[in-house]
């Protein structure tokens, strides 16, 4: 069973950055799609990026390019997504999500409803 655990978030003043990660652990594959997604107060989840473990390529929503940052370190089951330039929209639970044994360019990665794994969420709050 893959589990996934995120850490990093917390409380920012807006222009600060955070870096969030996701530890994955239990039963893992060489190439999964690795996604982060976001769920605002009263708001729908959106995917703001993911990754695929073997390449490496790196998807972002168009909302997040450019302050957004997604990584990943294979050997260690970690995945990391730099945030700069926060702003108070940004406020959210972040989740981590892995769908295993598919590239995330091969299907709507965006949706979240393809992964079947998620973790906990950590809480991000920026500060005007």
């Amino acid at each position: 069973q893959l589990q996934l655990v995120e850490s990093g978030g917390g409380s920012v003043q807006a222009g600060g950055s955070l870096r969030l990660s996701c530890a994955a652990s239990g039963y893992t594959v060489q190439s999964r799609c690795m996604g982060w997604f976001r769920q605002p107060p009263g708001k729908e989840r959106e995917g703001v990026a993911a990754i695929t473990t073997d390449t490496g390529s790196r998807y972002y929503a168009d909302s997040v390019k450019g302050r957004f940052t997604i990584s990943r370190d294979n050997i260690k089951n970690l995945v990391w997504l730099q945030i700069d330039s926060l702003q108070p929209e940004d406020t959210a639970m972040y989740y981590c999500a892995a769908k295993p044994g598919i590239r995330c360019g091969g299907f709507d990665w965006k949706s979240g409803v393809h992964f079947g794994y998620w973790g906990q969420g950590t809480q991000v709050n920026v500060a005007s």
